[in-house]
C-alpha cells in the first residue's frame, strides 16, 4: 500500500498535462478545420480598429493649423538657426491630443508654385503647435502669418508621386551647402510655370518623430546583419587563407626549401600551422550609422503632385522636380516609389496606391511605406524658405504684363523668362512715383523713357518731356501722330530751326490764372539765383533788388489782368526799365501803391535811392543776355504767353519742351521752366487729392538740367508725390549730379535702372542693390539691356534683367510717319507758336504798352511828384 501512494501522486499531474496537450491538439485541429472563422475574426478586429483609428485621425486632422512664411530679400540664415527650426518642427509634431493616432502627429512643409509666387513656403501642423511655430529662430528676416485654406480648381491632367529613401539605410543624404540655396533646383523646376495653362506643382514633406520601438527593432536587425556579415567575411577569409597555404605547400619550390631545410637542421619538416582570422568586433556607431542615436532623428514622408490643363506639362514638371531632388542624393537618395513597365508607371497614380496617396495628401497623415529615417541635419535645405542665395523667377504675378491703352500700367521693358518666352512687363502707374535711369550714352535710357511716355500718352495720361538736345522729338513724333492726340500735344521748341522759325511764348510773371503773387516772385527769383549761384551769403543785394523789382512787376500784371487788359502785362525784360528808367519806375510804383506791402514800399522809398548805379549790373547782366538772344526775347517777351504748365497738368496735355542747348542762357531758361513747374505743382494744394490728375515729367540729360536748377530738381523728387506728379530722370553719370539731387533721386526712386557703362559710374547704383549684381556684371550688358529694381504692390522687385523696348518693334502698330508733318504743325499750333520776327517785334513794343497802361492806371499823379518820390 505504501509503495502505491507515490505512484498515484506522480500519475495525476501527468494525466493533467496529457489532457492539456490533447485539448490544445483538438483546438488546433478545429482551427485548421475552421480557419476561415479565425480569419474573419482577425479581419473584423482589424477593420474595426482601422475604422476607429481613421475616424480619430480625421477628427485630429480637422484641428490642424497653417502658417505662411514670407522671407525678406536679405534672408540669410545660418546652420544653427535652421537646425533650431527643425527641432521646433519635430517638437510641434507631438502637440496633439492623447487620443490622436500616430499618423496625425506630424508637421508638414508645403512648397507650392501656382503662379501667385515663385515658391510659397507653408507649414501645416497640430493646432497646439501654432504658438511654438509662430516664433521662428529666423527673427525679423521672415514674416510669419496665418495661412488661409487653399482651394484648388480641378485640372485636366494630374500626376502624383511618392518619394522614398533608397540606398544604404544607415547612410545620410548629401550635405548640400547653403550657397547656392538647396532649394534652387526645385525653384528652377517650377520657374517656367504658366498659371494661364493651369500649371501647378506642390511638394509636401511630413516630419514625424521616430517611433522608439520600431527604431530599436531596426537597430537589433542592423546589428545582427552586421555581425552576420562579419562572420561571413571571416569565414571567407579563412577559406582563402587555407587555400593559399595549401597551394604554397604543394608547390615545388616550397618542397625543395623544406628538403634543404630539414637536412641542414637534422630534423624532419611538417606542414605549416594556419591560424584562421577571428571575426572583427562590430562597432555600433559604424553599423548603425545615422540610426545610432535617438537625438534629432525623424521619420519623413515626401509626396509630390503636379497638374496642368495642358497635356504633357504635368509629367514634364514631375520629371523636373525629380531631377531637383537628385541634388540631395548621397549614400542615400530620394527615389520615386513604383515600377516602370514599358510606357506605364505603377505608382501613386495607379491602384492600389492612389487611394492611400489621396487620403494622406488631403488629411496630412504621415504613413510612409518605408521608415524613411533621417536626421534633421540632412533636411537643412528644406527647413527654411528661399534665402538670399536663391535665384527666384519673375512671374506675371510679380511684375504685370503691359497692355496697350491701360492707364493703370506703365511700360518698363521686355523680360525673357526661363523658358525663352518674352513679354512686355510693366509697373503700376500709381506706385511708380519716381524713376532714375543711369548708363552710358546710346545704351537705351532715352529709348526706354520714350516708349514709356508714348504708352502713357496713348493711355490718356498727361506728361511733360524735357529734352535739351531735341533728339527725342523727331524720334517720338511718328508714334504720337494720331488724331486722338492732336488736340493734346504742344511743342515748346526754342531751337528755332528752319528758314522761317516759329517760337511759342511764355511770361513767367503772367497773372491771368490767378496765381499767388509771392509764389510767382519767389519762383522767378529762385530760378535766377539757382543758375547764377546767388545766395544770402554771396549775393544778398542782388537777390533783394531782383525780388523787389519782381514784386512790383507782378503787382502791375495783377492790376492789368484785373482790368481785363492782359496784353498790357509786363515781362522779365521790364526789370531793366524798372531799375534804370525813372519815369517808368515812378509810374509803376504809383500805379500799384495799394498792391504792395508796407515793407516793399519802404524799401523802394528809403533803400533804393541809396544804391549806386553799379549795384544793378549783377541783376541786369543775365536779363540783358536773355534780351540779346532773339529766341529768348521772343519767348519771354510776350505779355500773355501761351505756355501754362498748371493748365497742361489739369487737362492731361502732352508737352514737349526743348530748351535749345546747355549754354548760360539756355540754363537760365531751363531754370525758369523748372522753377515754374515746381510752383505750379505746389499750387495743386488748392484741389482735393482725389481731383489731382496724374501727370508725369520726363527729364532727359539730368546733368544739363540740374546744372541749371539743382535745388529745384531735388525738391521735385521730394515733394511731387504729394500732388500726384511723378518725375522720371535720366543721366549718364550719377556722380556728376549735385549732392542734393543725387540723394533725393536714390532715396525716393520707385524704379532704379542702369544700362552698361564703366564700373566706377555704375557702382553707386549697384551699391543700392547690395552689389547683386555687381558693377562688373552690369558693365558687361548689351545695348538696350538694363538691370532695374521696381516697386510692385509696395514690394521691391529685382534687380532683374530687362531689355529696353525699341520703338520700332514695340510700337510698330502705332507708327504713323505719313501724319508726322501735320501732327507737328498741330503741336506747334496748340503751343501758340508764331514767326520769330513777329514775336520779336511785339516784344520790343511791350514796354510802350505797359507804360501806357500805367499812365491810365494812375492819371492823377504828376510826373514831377513821381520823380521826387521814387528818384
Amino acid at each position: 500500500m505504501d509503495s502505491a501512494v507515490p505512484h498515484l501522486t506522480l500519475a495525476a499531474p501527468l494525466d493533467g498535462l496529457l489532457g492539456l496537450l490533447s485539448g490544445l491538439v483538438d483546438v488546433a485541429r478545429w482551427l485548421l478545420a475552421h480557419w476561415y472563422a479565425l480569419a474573419l475574426l482577425v479581419a473584423g478586429c482589424w477593420c474595426l480598429t482601422e475604422w476607429v483609428v481613421r475616424r480619430l485621425a480625421r477628427k485630429a486632422s480637422d484641428e490642424r493649423m497653417a502658417l505662411e512664411l514670407v522671407p525678406t530679400r536679405h534672408f540669410d540664415p545660418g546652420l544653427e538657426e535652421i537646425f533650431r527650426r527643425g527641432v521646433q518642427l519635430a517638437r510641434a509634431s507631438t502637440s496633439m491630443p492623447w487620443w490622436a493616432p500616430r499618423r496625425t502627429k506630424a508637421v508638414q512643409i508645403r512648397l507650392r508654385a501656382d503662379g501667385s509666387s515663385p515658391l510659397r513656403y507653408r507649414i501645416e501642423g497640430p493646432a497646439g503647435g501654432e504658438r511654438l511655430l509662430s516664433i521662428t529662430p529666423f527673427g525679423p528676416a521672415v514674416t510669419v502669418k496665418r495661412g488661409l485654406p487653399i482651394a484648388d480648381k480641378p485640372r485636366k491632367h494630374v500626376v502624383r508621386a511618392e518619394f522614398i529613401l533608397r540606398g544604404k539605410p544607415t547612410a545620410p543624404l548629401r550635405d548640400v551647402p547653403l550657397d547656392p540655396d538647396p532649394l534652387q533646383p526645385l525653384v528652377d523646376a517650377v520657374c517656367d510655370l504658366r498659371a494661364g495653362l493651369g500649371d501647378l506643382a506642390e511638394l509636401r514633406l511630413d516630419i514625424q518623430r521616430a517611433p522608439k520601438w520600431t527604431l530599436r527593432a531596426r537597430r537589433v536587425q542592423l546589428m545582427s546583419d552586421a555581425r552576420r556579415r562579419e562572420r561571413r567575411e571571416a569565414q571567407r577569409a579563412a577559406r582563402w587563407l587555407r587555400q593559399d597555404a595549401g597551394g604554397v605547400e604543394d608547390s615545388l619550390g616550397w618542397q625543395l626549401q623544406q628538403l634543404i631545410g630539414s637536412r641542414s637542421a637534422g630534423a624532419g619538416g611538417g606542414r605549416r600551422l594556419v591560424m584562421p582570422p577571428v571575426p572583427r568586433r562590430v562597432e555600433p556607431a559604424e553599423a548603425l550609422g545615422k540610426l545610432a542615436d535617438d537625438d534629432h532623428l525623424v521619420r519623413v514622408q515626401l509626396l509630390v503632385m503636379c497638374a496642368s490643363d495642358t497635356e504633357g506639362r504635368a509629367e514634364a514638371r514631375l520629371a523636373q522636380l525629380q531631377a531637383g531632388l537628385d541634388v540631395f542624393g548621397g549614400g542615400s537618395r530620394w527615389a520615386m516609389r513604383g515600377w516602370h513597365l514599358g510606357p506605364w508607371r505603377l505608382g501613386a497614380d495607379r491602384w492600389p496606391s492612389r487611394r492611400g496617396f489621396e487620403r494622406r495628401w488631403q488629411l496630412g497623415h504621415c504613413q510612409p511605406p518605408r521608415p524613411n529615417w533621417v536626421r534633421l541635419e540632412e533636411l537643412t535645405g528644406l527647413l527654411k524658405p528661399p534665402t538670399v542665395h536663391c535665384r527666384l523667377p519673375l512671374l506675371a504675378s510679380d511684375l504685370p504684363t503691359f497692355e496697350f491703352g491701360d492707364p493703370r500700367l506703365l511700360l518698363q521693358g521686355i523680360h525673357q523668362g526661363p523658358d525663352g518666352r518674352r513679354r512686355l512687363v510693366a509697373t503700376y502707374a500709381a506706385e511708380t512715383l519716381f524713376e532714375v535711369g543711369v548708363g552710358k550714352a546710346g545704351g537705351g535710357k532715352t529709348e526706354r523713357a520714350l516708349a514709356q511716355a508714348i504708352g502713357w500718352a496713348h493711355a490718356g495720361g498727361g506728361l511733360m518731356f524735357v529734352d535739351p538736345h531735341r533728339d527725342s522729338w523727331p524720334r517720338a513724333l511718328p508714334f504720337l501722330a494720331h488724331d486722338t492726340l492732336a488736340d493734346r500735344i504742344a511743342l515748346i521748341d526754342l531751337g528755332a530751326h528752319g528758314p522761317a522759325p516759329q517760337v511759342s511764348s511764355w511770361n513767367p510773371l503772367d497773372m491771368r490764372q490767378g496765381q499767388v503773387a509771392h509764389e510767382v516772385v519767389e519762383a522767378t527769383a529762385d530760378a535766377f539765383a539757382s543758375v547764377l549761384g546767388w545766395d544770402d551769403a554771396t549775393a544778398p543785394r542782388a537777390l533783394t533788388i531782383l525780388t523787389a523789382a519782381l514784386a512790383v512787376l507782378v503787382a502791375v500784371n495783377a492790376a492789368a489782368c484785373q482790368a481785363r487788359r492782359p496784353e498790357d502785362q509786363t515781362t522779365l525784360f521790364h526789370v531793366r526799365a524798372l531799375l534804370t528808367d525813372p519815369a517808368f519806375r515812378a509810374a509803376a510804383l504809383n500805379g500799384v501803391e495799394g498792391r504792395l506791402d508796407e515793407e516793399t514800399r519802404a524799401w523802394w522809398r528809403s533803400v533804393f535811392p541809396t544804391l549806386p548805379v553799379d549795384a544793378f549790373a549783377v541783376v541786369l547782366n543775365p536779363i540783358t543776355r536773355l534780351a540779346a538772344n532773339p529766341v529768348t526775347r521772343a519767348f519771354l517777351g510776350q505779355a500773355a504767353g501761351v505756355y501754362n504748365i498748371r493748365a497742361a497738368m489739369d487737362t492731361k496735355m502732352i508737352v514737349w519742351v526743348c530748351p535749345g542747348g546747355n549754354g548760360p542762357t539756355d540754363r537760365l531758361i531751363t531754370a525758369l521752366l523748372a522753377r515754374d513747374l515746381l510752383r505750379a505743382v505746389r499750387s495743386r494744394r488748392d484741389a482735393p487729392e482725389a481731383k489731382r490728375v496724374p501727370f508725369r515729367a520726363y527729364f532727359d540729360e539730368l546733368i544739363t538740367l540740374t546744372g541749371a536748377a539743382p535745388e529745384t530738381i531735388a525738391a521735385m523728387f521730394e515733394d511731387f508725390r504729394k500732388y500726384r506728379v511723378h518725375v522720371h530722370g535720366m543721366t549718364q553719370l550719377l556722380a556728376r549730379l549735385p549732392g542734393p539731387v543725387r540723394l533725393s533721386l536714390v532715396q525716393n526712386a520707385s524704379t532704379l535702372a542702369s544700362t552698361a557703362g564703366s564700373q566706377s559710374a555704375i557702382a553707386p547704383i549697384t551699391a543700392e542693390w547690395g552689389d547683386q549684381p555687381g558693377p562688373d556684371v552690369v558693365a558687361a550688358l548689351d545695348r538696350f539691356d538694363h538691370y532695374m529694381s521696381l516697386t510692385v504692390h509696395g514690394r521691391r522687385i529685382g534687380p532683374v534683367r530687362i531689355t529696353g523696348p525699341h520703338l520700332d518693334d514695340v510700337f510698330a502698330a502705332y507708327a504713323r510717319p505719313d501724319n508726322a508733318a501735320a501732327f507737328e504743325r498741330a503741336a506747334r499750333t496748340t503751343a501758340g507758336t508764331a514767326p520769330l520776327d513777329e514775336l520779336t517785334t511785339r516784344a520790343r513794343g511791350q514796354l510802350d504798352r505797359a507804360s501806357a497802361f500805367l499812365t491810365q492806371l494812375a492819371p492823377a499823379t504828376a510826373p514831377d511828384s513821381q520823380e521826387k518820390t521814387y528818384k
